[in-house]
């Protein structure tokens, strides 16, 4: 009788390729690391990297630099062409948005926020999921007196610019790339120091009056943004997008 031998690495892709199918794994979730995969399947990291790239050839995980390896999903994109929520972005791509309320008070504004909103402000933070993953650490400040009528429910079931009743101009923001804080890496379930996305917005009334400032930090392989670079014919620059310079 001919014995086929069976190479361990294609084993244990077989294996991960079932864990996957199964759900235990959602798209974008980290998988743990090769070294706890290793002692898992008492297996070397170079045997465990080798099953990993099969499943990447597949189409099934990936990989960047900082986070490890991840169950494959195509980046949420976000057009930089308007005002929008992380909600409303969720929905058109036919994931299920979720927010999680971690803090509700009214506090003496951070040295940042004071001198656009004022000393007092509602500060509001959240996570944002997608299909019951961690999307988004997000911070919210509001001025005192537009929040004074607001409550923990209200911003749990609905976006500030829902609940607010003041016509919004637009808003200024920024966009940078840093690299998560223990804070930021344990609420979004990645590694301390990998990549992160962080965007601050200004939002503005129709009096120019600034009515809100929020952080959002996104994990780096999750979203993407995206701008319109139209010809130099039609403008001098592409709408929603600023280079600045940093000083310091």
């Amino acid at each position: 009788m001919i014995q086929v031998r069976t190479i361990r690495y294609h084993q244990i892709a077989e294996e991960l390729r079932s864990r996957l199918g199964a759900g235990e794994f959602a798209a974008g979730k980290l998988l743990p690391s090769e070294a706890s995969l290793g002692a898992s399947y008492s297996a070397s990291r170079v045997t465990i990297r080798k099953a990993l790239e099969v499943l990447r050839g597949e189409g099934l995980v990936d990989s960047r630099q900082g986070f490890g390896w991840f169950a494959a999903a195509d980046p949420l994109s976000q057009p930089l062409t308007g005002l929008s929520t992380i909600e409303s972005r969720l929905a058109k791509s036919g994931r299920r948005s979720e927010r999680r309320i971690l803090d509700f008070q009214f506090v003496d504004a951070p040295p940042l926020i004071a001198p656009v909103l004022g000393e007092r402000v509602l500060e509001v933070k959240r996570i944002n999921l997608a299909d019951g993953e961690p999307f988004a650490r997000v911070t919210v400040w509001c001025r005192e007196d537009l929040g004074a009528e607001l409550s923990k429910a209200d911003v749990e079931g609905a976006s500030f610019y829902e609940l607010l009743e003041t016509p919004i101009r637009g808003a200024d923001q920024t966009i940078g790339a840093q690299s998560a804080g223990p804070a930021d890496a344990e609420l979004l379930g990645i590694p301390e120091a990998s990549a992160v996305l962080v965007v601050r917005r200004t939002t503005f009334n129709t009096k120019d009056q600034a009515i809100l400032v929020s952080e959002h930090v996104f994990p780096g392989h999750l979203t993407e943004f995206v701008v319109e670079l139209p010809s130099k014919a039609e403008k001098t620059g592409p709408t929603g997008l600023r280079l600045v310079e940093e000083t310091g």
